[in-house]
């Protein structure tokens, strides 16, 4: 089976950042001399991969290679600005990798696999990562909090407001849809339905 092709990952500037980042189609002719892979232990990691050429404001540039959760095209790849400005996060495939620029071997994968969305929030300085089952939240000083489980098979965002969070989930024991309220600042959830 090929990986799948992805456009050119765009790069989402909801938060201020101290880096750029440019994607690339795969390893230069003349790299960087500092090469990260994250995660580090996976082999042939080159296949499918997100490649990033790095410029924190401070340090030197550097090439990140971020290895590809799934080929699945729905699955979000792209560069998201975190809500700490030295911070920048990578989706390949629906894998996420929060890497710190100043310090490349400082980082941290989110740990769904895979991730369905991810949603910056200015107003509570979050960027929100939902997976099959709940929603995780990273702000300025690494993770925030967690949901419990919202669902047994597949979190649907309806809404996102100033406080909270609006989705759907499914009940496997009635196999039923319900609505949830998650509040933005402590991650606890009620069943609205």
């Amino acid at each position: 089976m090929q990986p799948a092709t992805h456009s050119t990952p765009s790069i989402d500037s909801s938060f201020p950042r101290d880096w750029q980042a440019t994607p690339l189609d795969g390893v230069p002719l003349i790299a960087p001399a500092r090469h990260f892979v994250y995660p580090r232990e996976v082999e042939e990691v080159e296949r499918g991969a997100l490649q990033l050429i790095v410029r924190p404001q401070e340090g030197g540039e550097f090439l990140a290679t971020f290895a590809l959760g799934f080929t699945d095209p729905s699955l979000p790849t792209g560069i998201w600005s975190c809500p700490n400005a030295k911070w920048l996060c990578a989706v390949a495939g629906g894998y996420a990798y929060l890497v710190d620029t100043t310090d490349p071997q400082t980082w941290q994968m989110v740990e769904y696999r895979p991730v369905l969305h991810v949603i910056p929030h200015l107003s509570q300085q979050l960027l929100l990562f939902t997976g099959h089952q709940s929603i995780v939240a990273y702000g300025p000083s690494g993770r925030a909090w967690e949901t419990l489980r919202l669902s047994w098979e597949g979190v649907q965002i309806l809404e996102v407001s100033e406080d909270s969070l609006t989705g759907t989930g499914w009940d496997l024991m009635t196999d039923q849809e319900y609505e949830v309220r998650v509040d933005l600042h402590t991650g606890e959830h009620v069943r609205i339905t």
